[in-house]
């Protein structure tokens, strides 16, 4: 199956970026009723619904999750490219249909999603309430796993950009996580299926972004959904969409979690999930902080007289303007830079930093400067 030009075919052309919230999907979740079951099932502390699309008719039962923080939305572009997808007449979409029944939530975190936070109304990290369920989105996402008891959980996220797959210079595009149910880390038969699906997806997504695929720690906090459900007997699945080259706005990680999405349920309809993979799991290199947005090597400096040659970084910061995810470059670290990799590397071989004596980077100043005579960063990027 040639899921390139399936999510050619279904990429929803009415969402794109980062910024995506109620108002983006509900003109969408509308036309939707012509084919699934779509309702309200929930309101987030401010009172914005939350909504619910039921797929399918089938024995399986698969409950997907989107936007549980707010800012993190490369996932639910990529639901409405699955539900284009599996309304149409396609052989796999019928037979998803026919053995599955799949429930998915978009947007669970409207709030945070409105004003691009990862907490939700009260400052909540929906992501560590799953013991007090002290917020109504942690109620809603829990009561709906209680009524319908899935055998299948996708618990879909973003991650930051200072992700590499393992200690190298590829960004982690996708990571994944069967989490653990118990402080050992154990595998049962629950967390050894979670393990098997994202085996499968590993394998499928090396064909697109080799080496860009990671794993996430699986230290267990059962704040965590993930690890709670894991341990109430779900097999469940951390989806990870993180940094590819130059995409900023993660549309070709949008693609990835397509893929991944479309491989997982594959594996599921087929009855793949027995087949024991914990060593192409275990051997998906693990996530690692080692990526900063822009790295600036050999810049001179002269400070007392005496010069010095010094490498510093600056990171994105994101913010929302008017609403649009603006990304503002800061300078974030002076030295100490050995280990790290830059998604964006200059080499000024050892010009002069602002052209003169005296001058130097500063820490959490806007990444804006000369190198040189005639290199000008702006916003991070060298202006060429």
């Amino acid at each position: 199956m040639n899921y390139q030009h399936l999510f050619k075919d279904c990429k929803e052309p009415n969402l794109f970026g980062r910024y995506i919230t109620n108002k983006h999907i509900e003109p969408l979740l509308e036309e939707l009723k012509n084919y699934f079951d779509v309702s309200v099932i929930g309101e987030s502390v401010k009172k914005k619904p939350i909504y619910r699309v039921k797929i399918g008719s089938g024995k399986t039962k698969i409950y997907m999750w989107s936007q549980m923080h707010g800012n993190e939305s490369t996932c639910t572009k990529a639901l409405f490219d699955f539900f284009n997808f599996i309304k149409s007449d396609n052989a796999f979409a019928k037979s998803i249909k026919e053995k599955c029944t799949i429930i998915c939530i978009p947007i669970l975190n409207p709030d945070g999603a409105e004003v691009y936070t990862r907490v939700n109304a009260n400052e909540v990290d929906l992501n560590r309430d799953s013991v007090e369920l002290s917020q109504p989105e942690s109620r809603v996402v829990r009561e709906l796993f209680n009524v319908f008891k899935p055998d299948f959980c996708f618990n879909l996220h973003d991650q930051r950009t200072i992700f590499a797959a393992g200690h190298t210079a590829n960004p982690a595009t996708v990571s994944f996580l069967a989490p653990s149910f118990n402080e050992e880390r154990s595998i049962n038969d629950c967390r050894q299926k979670a393990i098997n699906i994202i085996a499968a997806m590993n394998q499928e997504l090396q064909k697109h972004i080799p080496n860009q695929v990671g794993r996430f720690d699986d230290s267990f906090n059962i704040n965590c959904i993930g690890d709670m459900f894991q341990s109430l007997g779900a097999p469940t699945i951390l989806f990870e969409a993180g940094h590819f080259q130059e995409d900023y706005d993660r549309e070709e990680t949008r693609k990835m979690i397509f893929i991944s999405y479309m491989e997982a349920l594959r594996v599921i309809v087929e009855n793949e999930i027995l087949v024991n993979k914990t060593d192409e799991y275990f051997n998906i290199p693990q996530n690692m902080t080692v990526f900063l947005d822009f790295i600036y090597k050999n810049v001179k400096i002269i400070l007392d007289g005496f010069e010095k040659s010094i490498n510093f970084a600056a990171h994105y910061s994101e913010e929302l303007d008017n609403e649009e995810v603006v990304f503002k470059a800061i300078i974030r670290q002076i030295g100490g830079l050995d280990d790290n990799f830059g998604h964006y590397t200059y080499d000024f071989n050892n010009q002069l930093f602002e052209n003169q004596e005296g001058k130097t980077p500063i820490i959490d100043s806007k990444a804006d400067f000369i190198i040189g005579k005639h290199n000008k960063i702006v916003n991070g990027l060298l202006k060429k």
